[in-house]
């Protein structure tokens, strides 16, 4: 079949994510027929740079060979099999392997299939041990503004109620947050969410919180100090952190986990998208053996949480050879001086007028073009230009940002970084 064919069958059947029914059928499509790397790569050969790893998760690129391999050998001997009374040697060793690369102090792992779910298991977890143990009337959540925890009911009670969830609202349960940041300034957010945790107290079951980088908000970012701050006060008035690590996870913004910014260990810690190196739908929510000893007894305090998937051998195995990969190849360290090129490449995009506030945080960088808000259109006319120059970018509305894979080339990641700049200067010196 063409593309042409391929684009007239999605447009007549598919329902796209995030897409409305009348943007299905204008915006344009890249058909991908193969990929490797940090390359899209079409039927006709037409190469593009992947910007966005693919929704956040190609952190070691595409089709990286052990992981293919890995896929190869575990399809082999056990593809799927019930996590119910029994177990495999994927996930259990995988369990281990997953907690020595943690943050000192979690050692449970409960496995899921995609980081909405990580972060339901984890409120869940959170809520269910207060009501068992003793403080039952711990039953209130607190987050930041502009937080995004995924698309399950749970998980976008925990989010911000925007464009994401507003529809939704009389399905959601009440999370208390601060107002929006004035600017970038966090400390007046952070006071508020203390001032939050001392007045509700012993009716705080947990905060939940992205730590460092608010990604689907717009690659905010905010001072390592304040989530330390944070965790000292979760901890004075006895109440649970859980940290999304989902996107900010497995090297992202510098060290394995961007909790380590702040030398903090959460309570409970989500984890998806780079865990299982963007090739498979895997997860994780590790908590600690004080959270866990929470659920012993009778069936009755169990946790009733589990799906089809739980574990799978596939899934974990893949997700044991990444953190062999990350081990063997050193790839945090290497990624340090692609995280400073990326640095100085991001914030020189301040030179040209009509660009605001780049940042840039290990291997993820944005920059505004236009009034931030996920509506926003001139980053999409900026995503249609880079697409013909060679770069698959996927704004937040008027938020440019990539999220390269770790260990993408030199000279492939200067690629990127001149599409990312020649498609911002033309689409806002058109506009002006």
């Amino acid at each position: 079949m063409t593309d042409d064919d391929l684009i007239a069958l999605d447009r007549a059947h598919v329902w796209r994510p995030y897409t409305s029914s009348e943007d299905h059928q204008g915006r344009s499509l890249f058909v991908v027929d193969r990929a490797e790397g940090p390359w899209l790569i079409g039927a006709d050969g037409r190469r593009v740079l992947d910007a966005s790893g693919s929704w956040w998760c190609n952190n070691l690129g595409h089709g990286h060979p052990r992981l293919r391999d890995a896929i190869r050998r575990q399809s082999e001997r056990l593809m799927h099999c019930t996590f119910a009374a029994a177990t495999h040697e994927p996930a259990a060793r995988l369990a281990a392997e997953l907690i020595e690369a943690a943050p000192a102090g979690l050692n449970r792992v409960f496995y899921s299939d995609n980081g909405s779910t990580a972060v339901e298991v984890a409120l869940k977890i959170a809520f269910q041990y207060w009501q068992q143990d003793g403080q039952p009337g711990r039953q209130r959540f607190l987050a930041l503004p502009g937080a995004y925890h995924g698309d399950t009911l749970g998980a976008m009670s925990a989010g911000a109620v925007d464009e994401f969830s507003a529809v939704f609202r009389p399905l959601l349960f009440d999370v208390a947050r601060p107002a929006e940041p004035a600017g970038d300034d966090w400390t007046p957010v952070f006071d508020a969410l203390f001032h939050s945790l001392d007045e509700a107290g012993d009716g705080v079951a947990a905060v939940i919180v992205e730590p460092i980088v608010q990604g689907a908000a717009g690659m905010r970012m905010y001072p390592a100090p304040l989530l330390a701050e944070l965790r000292r006060k979760v901890d004075e008035v006895g109440a649970l952190l859980i940290a999304d690590e989902v996107f900010t996870g497995f090297g992202r913004t510098g060290p394995m986990w961007a909790c380590e910014h702040a030398d903090v260990t959460p309570d409970l810690l989500c984890t998806a998208k780079g865990l299982s190196g963007g090739m498979l739908p895997f997860a994780a929510t590790l908590a600690t053996e004080r959270i866990y000893d929470g659920f012993r007894g009778d069936k009755s305090r169990a946790l009733m949480h589990g799906h089809t998937f739980c574990g799978n051998p596939l899934g974990a195995a893949v997700a044991r050879e990444v953190l062999s990969i990350y081990r063997d190849d050193d790839v945090l360290a290497s990624a340090a001086p692609k995280a400073a090129k990326v640095k100085t490449a991001i914030e020189s995009m301040s030179e040209i007028p009509g660009v605001a506030h780049p940042r840039a945080l290990g291997m993820c960088a944005a920059f505004e073009v236009g009034v931030p808000g996920y509506m926003g259109k001139i980053g999409w006319e900026i995503s249609d230009l880079a697409l013909e120059l060679g770069a698959h970018l996927r704004p937040l509305g008027n938020t440019i940002y990539i999220v390269p894979p770790l260990n993408i080339d030199a000279e492939e990641l200067d690629q990127l970084l001149q599409i990312v700049r020649v498609s911002t200067e033309r689409v806002l010196r058109s506009g002006q």
